[in-house]
């Protein structure tokens, strides 16, 4: 496996008990969470959509995309918003111009038991992901980190969400932001609760 996984600042979460980090890079903000307006005729693993400030962002369970069953809510329970730009969206969806550059990024939600703190990985740090033992697919993840004499799984998000995936998300928000019903709920929702926010991100102090 030729993944190459750098140093820098990873956002740490639990799932399942286990620890887990994403690269901050991809991580635009953290929201406690919040009821989902559910999509028909969609994999499991997506659970629905929130509205996001008037854009519609699916949000997906890691814990039922890895098969390790569904994420219980809880008192903690999170939803990550992170953010993936990849130009094969746009190639699939057969788009160009303007519409090129907007299907080339997508906004998406993970839910996860608990989002914990960010912390910084020196390469030191950082391992090779193994090929098997880990309890998820090998592709799914970047490295692995010791920390407090134990390990973060480093999920490479790319790499969790197919590219086909990514596209059937893409349908989701066109066809969840067009949707009266869908509209109405996110404007009755609450201002994100205190707790929620946006991490520091790459080069902040």
């Amino acid at each position: 496996m030729d993944t190459v996984t750098e140093a820098g600042r990873y956002l740490t979460f639990t799932l399942n008990g286990e620890a887990y980090a994403l690269d901050i890079f991809h991580v635009t903000e953290i929201l406690e969470y919040r009821n989902l307006t559910v999509v028909p005729m969609m994999p499991d693993f997506i659970r629905g959509v929130i509205n996001l400030r008037g854009r519609a962002v699916p949000v997906i369970d890691i814990a039922m995309r890895f098969s390790r069953g569904s994420t219980t809510i809880g008192r903690r329970t999170s939803i990550i918003i992170v953010h993936i730009k990849d130009p094969a969206l746009a190639e699939i969806a057969g788009l160009d111009g303007d519409d090129k550059g907007a299907a080339e990024s997508q906004d998406i939600g993970i839910l996860v038991d608990s989002a914990s703190k960010v912390v910084t990985l020196s390469p030191e740090d950082i391992e090779p992901a193994p090929a098997f033992g880990a309890g998820i697919r090998a592709d799914y993840i970047s490295g692995m980190a010791r920390r407090h004499d134990d390990f973060l799984i480093l999920l490479d998000i790319s790499h969790v969400l197919s590219i086909s995936d990514m596209v059937r998300l893409s349908d989701i928000t066109q066809q969840a932001g067009s949707d009266p019903i869908t509209q109405q709920a996110g404007s009755d929702q609450s201002p994100p609760p205190e707790g929620g926010g946006t991490p520091p991100g790459p080069g902040s102090p």
